[in-house]
């Protein structure tokens, strides 16, 4: 099998580790297989590829997009390193409001899958990084939303000693308990 898949402590949200065949010409790996995807219970159709370039102590999120242009995720990190963030804002979810971080590098090659009902967020940790994801929907101006990254609530441990560099949209985007629970149900199933 090309791939591992380990369900986190939020069993919805998985890693996967990719089979990586290395000799001195540089390495191969599959990053994407629709068949062992949905046989290890990925079955997400995915259709919009994206490509971020961040610079060291930036930090994206968290993001999500509201019903019916909701967005599952598969997120890897070609170049660099990075801290890697999913928050699980179903509300009638035994884990909402918790969170699971893993780093993702061009070292480890690993991905990670987010379902629909997370806000997503990573802190560059590299000089640079560049992310490569699948999103199971396309980008919708009028369905962006975001949860604060420093919600004390959630209290996400980035394990950073910097201060962040954030776009001014995610400097005051709302806290998670400031989100009505109708505009969660909307966005989460």
């Amino acid at each position: 099998m090309p791939f591992e898949f380990e369900r986190l402590e939020i069993p919805d949200v998985i890693l996967v580790k990719p089979k990586v065949f290395g000799d001195n010409r540089g390495f191969f790996l599959e990053s994407y297989k629709k068949s062992e995807f949905y046989a290890n219970g990925i079955d997400v159709e995915f259709n919009q590829d994206n490509h971020s370039k961040s610079t060291k102590g930036v930090l994206r999120g968290l993001h999500y997009q509201a019903k019916p242009y909701g967005q599952a995720k598969l997120v890897r990190c070609s170049r660099g390193r990075i801290y890697d963030v999913a928050v699980d804002i179903r509300p009638d979810s035994e884990t909402f409001g918790r969170y699971v971080k893993v780093e993702l590098s061009e070292d480890n090659k690993q991905m990670l899958f987010i379902p629909d009902g997370f806000a997503h967020g990573f802190v560059v940790l590299s000089d640079e990084a560049e992310l490569l994801y699948k999103a199971s929907g396309e980008y919708a101006p009028q369905a962006d939303r975001g949860v604060l990254w420093c919600d004390k609530d959630i209290n996400i441990d980035w394990n950073i000693d910097f201060e962040p560099i954030l776009s001014e949209k995610d400097k005051i985007q709302p806290r998670l308990q400031d989100i009505k629970k109708e505009e969660l149900i909307l966005c989460a199933y």
